[in-house]
């Protein structure tokens, strides 16, 4: 599978990548070749992070490569290489820690992510020889569960509506021997997950909820829960043409729970793990839900409908009330839930929600060292009033005009009211442009936070 990332044999032949610090480009350009410093002072060379420059052998080919590491480096240094660089084979020259090696490969690996399935691709990349020390089976895994990812939500709702995501589902489970579920059309109902019904049943695609479940019974709880709602059309409060143009990833959620489960297999983390996502299309048509219903929920609490673009949380409440009901270890659920919380932190930051200070100070300090940011906000209780129905339990959005990311994740506390440790993050799951090892498209934000927060926290090691 390494061939699919661009990652190829250590012993082939291989141009040189020589990667600098900041600190140590003075010393490492004294011990060159006159004509190379000649070469890298007529192109103004610095090693900031990312930066690179080939250098020339003397029949016009590639001696080798000068990448710059700035000040602190990370796996994006190495994450334009292999669409920018000649179509050759490449390998690092000098000593790495097995954290940077790792690091080098996942980036390189990251960076050749290419969405091929109605397209074929235009041209071939360079490979890379994943350095020693790396640990190709943690890099293997993370770029299959992040390739899967993006997959998933780079592929369009024609073809990625509530039943492909069972299937992809289904598939994931195949390859580890995990068992899947799916609550389908009216058993929903009947099981008691009327929110996630009502927001599906204007769609000729029936609504569903997968429950995929792997590990030893004994082994702590770990319940992951994705949204799942494959287009978004805003249901009778009815999107812009502008707002509905990416409602294909508001299933994003789903897509990064799935890939993080996989991570989870792959590493035979010693957990029981739960997977819930409620896959629905938010359509329009005579028998959608309205403005102003009011919906019996699986928790027992009654929701009024206050707008219908609020559906993601709507689905969200019944999976979180069901996975509520085992009193997991960990409860996390993902979600690309608001534009409110875009406003707050932009298309780069996922916003954290938890009350669990171990929790948040864990994932904030993985995040950082994993360069998967995340931002906590707080779960500001006074809001909750703004949540308060006349007529109900609980409306689904908000009365004023501000906070609208935290009132949607106070919206889902209410039913998270056993489990002694929850996060919620609300995240884009896209990148409107591309950047080093993060081509446009769908994207697996939190991710490798995630993982890496499982493993430390479950297992001795990564993989």
């Amino acid at each position: 599978m390494l061939e699919r990332f661009q990652l190829g044999d250590p012993a082939s032949p291989a141009v040189p990548i020589w990667p600098i610090r900041s600190a140590d480009y003075d010393t490492w350009r004294t011990h060159q070749p006159p004509a190379w410093q000649s070469w890298l002072a007529t192109h103004d060379y610095r090693p900031e992070a990312g930066r690179y420059l080939v250098v020339p052998d003397a029949k016009g080919g590639s001696a080798g490569v000068a990448l710059g590491l700035g000040e602190r480096p990370d796996l994006w240094c190495y994450g334009a290489l292999a669409a920018s660089l000649p179509r050759e084979h490449y390998r690092i020259v000098g000593e790495l820690s097995p954290t940077d090696a790792t690091a080098a490969a996942l980036g390189w690996g990251l960076g050749a992510y290419r969405f091929t399935r109605y397209r074929a691709a235009t041209r071939e990349l360079a490979t890379f020889a994943p350095p020693e020390g790396a640990d190709r089976a943690y890099v293997e895994a993370m770029l299959a569960a992040t390739y899967l990812v993006r997959d998933l939500i780079n592929a369009p709702a024609e073809d990625m509506g509530p039943a492909d995501l069972a299937a992809a589902a289904r598939a994931v489970a195949a390859e580890f021997a995990a068992a899947v579920t799916v609550i389908e059309g009216e058993a929903l109902i009947e099981q008691g997950y009327c929110l996630i019904h009502a927001v599906g049943r204007a769609s000729p695609r029936p609504p569903c909820l997968i429950d995929l479940r792997w590990g030893a019974v004994d082994a702590p709880k770990v319940t992951l829960v994705g949204k799942g709602v494959c287009f978004d059309s805003g249901g009778l409060d009815l999107k812009t043409a502008t707002g509905m143009r990416l409602m294909k990833k508001d299933m994003g959620g789903a897509a990064t729970v799935l890939g993080l489960a996989r991570m989870v297999m792959a590493a035979n983390l010693p957990v029981r793990l739960r997977v819930l996502v409620p896959a629905v299309d938010n359509a329009v048509s005579g028998g959608a839900f309205r403005p102003g219903d009011i919906l019996r929920t699986r928790k027992g609490i009654n929701v009024e409908i206050g707008n219908t673009d609020a559906e993601g949380r709507l689905v969200l409440a019944d999976a979180l009330a069901a996975a509520d009901t085992e009193r997991p270890h960990l409860l996390i659920d993902c979600a690309t839930l608001t534009g409110s919380a875009r406003i707050a932190l932009g298309t780069d930051l996922p916003a954290l929600f938890t009350d669990d200070e171990g929790l948040a100070t864990d994932l904030a300090r993985v995040a950082r060292a994993e360069a998967d940011p995340l931002w906590r906000l707080p779960l500001w209780r006074p809001y909750r009033a703004l949540l308060d129905s006349p007529i109900a339990d609980i409306n689904n959005v908000g009365s004023g005009r501000y906070g609208g990311a935290i009132t949607a994740a106070l919206f889902l506390q209410d039913f998270v009211t056993d489990t002694p440790a929850w996060a919620h993050l609300d995240l884009y799951a896209w990148n409107d442009k591309a950047q080093p090892g993060r081509p446009a498209g769908g994207e697996a934000m939190c991710l490798r936070a995630l993982y890496a927060l499982l493993a430390e926290r479950y297992a001795a090691s990564l993989l």
